[in-house]
C-alpha cells in the first residue's frame, strides 16, 4: 500500500490510473469502513483510502481534539482489506492557507436534521469532500448509509456540479447485537455499551408502527423520543422522512427513519430504510 501525505506525492501515484475508486475516512477504522474498501475494489481498477480529520465539520465544543486517532492500526487494516493506497495529509497539506472557499450546500437537505442540532456541519463536510474529490479525482466514491443525511448531501453536491463521480452508498454495518458501527462507540462505557442497542431498536418499533397502519407519524415520533429519554438518553430526534429528499413523508413514498441521541457523553445516529 502507497502512503501519500502531500497532495503531489498523491497526485504522483495516481498519474495515468484510469478508474479510481475512494473512500474518505476519519481514521479509527472498524469493520464497516472495511466493508466500504471491499466494496470499492470491486468498483474500480484502484482503491484509495483517506484519513483526515476534518476540523471544518465540529462545532467549538464537540470532539476533534480528542477524536480517536489510530494510525498504526488503521494502516494494517487497510492493508489488511487490500486498499491500494492511503492519502493521509496534515491539516497544512490539505489546507496550506486558510480554506476560505468553501461549499454550502441545499439547505433544504442540510439545514435539517443533522444540520439543524450542529449547524454548519455539512459546510464542513461537503468543502472537505469536495477537496478530496479535487485531490484524488476518482470516478467513484463509496460513502455508508450510516450517515444517511450526509451521503444525501454528498450526492446532491455532486449531482449540483455535475462532477462525474458515481457515489456508492453502502448498507450500515452492524454488531451482532444491531449497534450501527462507529468510531464514537469507543467512548461507550460497558453499561452503555450494552444500553445502546436501544437506538436501533427504536427504530424498529417506529418503522413497524408505520407499517403497521399506524397514521399518526408525530405521535409515533414523540412515543418514540419519550421512551428513550424514559431510559436515560437526550435524543434529538426520531423522525420518518421520505428517502427521496428527507422531507415530510407523503403516501406511498420510500421512508427512512433517522435518529440521533446522547447516552452519557456519547452522541449516537442510526437509521432503517422500510417501505
Amino acid at each position: 500500500m502507497h502512503i501519500a501525505r502531500t497532495i503531489p506525492e498523491l497526485r504522483e501515484i495516481l498519474n495515468g490510473r484510469r478508474r479510481i475508486a475512494f473512500v474518505p475516512t476519519m481514521g479509527n477504522l472498524h469493520d464497516g469502513h472495511l466493508s466500504l474498501v471491499g466494496k470499492a475494489r470491486s468498483l474500480g481498477d484502484l482503491t484509495v483510502a483517506s484519513i483526515f480529520v476534518n476540523r471544518l465539520q465540529f462545532l467549538p465544543h464537540e470532539d476533534f481534539d480528542t477524536y480517536p486517532r489510530t494510525w498504526e492500526s488503521d494502516c494494517e487494516k487497510l492493508r489488511a482489506a487490500g486498499c491500494d493506497v492511503l492519502f493521509a495529509p496534515d491539516e497544512k497539506a490539505l489546507y496550506p492557507e486558510p480554506q476560505t472557499c468553501k461549499v454550502h450546500p441545499d439547505p433544504a437537505i442540510a439545514d435539517i436534521l443533522e444540520g439543524h442540532f450542529r449547524p454548519g456541519f455539512f459546510i464542513g463536510v461537503c468543502t472537505v469532500v469536495m477537496k478530496l474529490f479535487a485531490c484524488v479525482q476518482p470516478q467513484v466514491a463509496v460513502f455508508g448509509k450510516k450517515d444517511y443525511q450526509q451521503l444525501m448531501v454528498v450526492r446532491h453536491m455532486v449531482r449540483q456540479f455535475a462532477l462525474p463521480i458515481d457515489v456508492v452508498g453502502i448498507e450500515t454495518h452492524r454488531a451482532d447485537d444491531g449497534l450501527a458501527l462507529s468510531s464514537r462507540n469507543g467512548y461507550l462505557g460497558k453499561d452503555e455499551r450494552a444500553e445502546a442497542v436501544q437506538l436501533s431498536l427504536t427504530l424498529q418499533s417506529v418503522a413497524a408502527a408505520v407499517r403497521e397502519g399506524e397514521r399518526d407519524v408525530g405521535a409515533i415520533e414523540a412515543r418514540a423520543m419519550a421512551s428513550l429519554a424514559a431510559r436515560g438518553w437526550k435524543p434529538d430526534y426520531v423522525t420518518v422522512r421520505r428517502r427521496s429528499d428527507l422531507q415530510a413523508p407523503v403516501a406511498g413514498d420510500p421512508l427512512v427513519v433517522l435518529a440521533a441521541a446522547r447516552l452519557g457523553n456519547t452522541r449516537l445516529i442510526d437509521n432503517l430504510e422500510f417501505d
